[in-house]
């Protein structure tokens, strides 16, 4: 069992920045990759980002939407993963989730993340 737990969401006005923290602790070390996704009100969960965490070289994946915007990374010291976010929107209100895969399958699915966080709100004004 992976245990996860966001942190870092708030309130934010467009253009600004907001960092949230995924710890993840239970069994971190068979860990394939960690990954970021958010839900708006009446909109399906989308994916924002992944990384992958067995791997030397940490292979990233971004949506469309947030790329050149956001970051992902990871410290594996702390199994934490992390997703700067800059430049921040309206539409990118939503919660945002931390996931966990076990297994090498479509990171930008959400189907293949087995565990979940509870979700963080992140919010930005106009």
């Amino acid at each position: 069992q992976v245990q996860l737990v966001e942190s870092g969401g708030g309130l934010v006005q467009a253009g600004g920045s907001l960092r949230l923290s995924c710890a993840a602790s239970g069994g971190t070390s068979g860990v394939y990759t960690m990954g970021w996704f958010r839900q708006a009100p009446g909109k399906e969960r989308e994916f924002v980002a992944a990384i992958d965490w067995s791997w030397i070289r940490g292979n990233k994946y971004y949506s469309n939407l947030v790329k050149g915007r956001f970051t992902i990374s990871r410290d594996n010291a702390d199994n934490t993963a992390v997703l700067q976010m800059n430049s921040l929107k309206p539409e990118d209100t939503a919660v945002y989730y931390c996931a966990a895969t076990l297994r090498s399958s479509s990171r930008y699915d959400s189907a293949t993340y087995e565990y979940w966080g509870r979700g963080t709100q992140v919010t930005v004004s106009s």
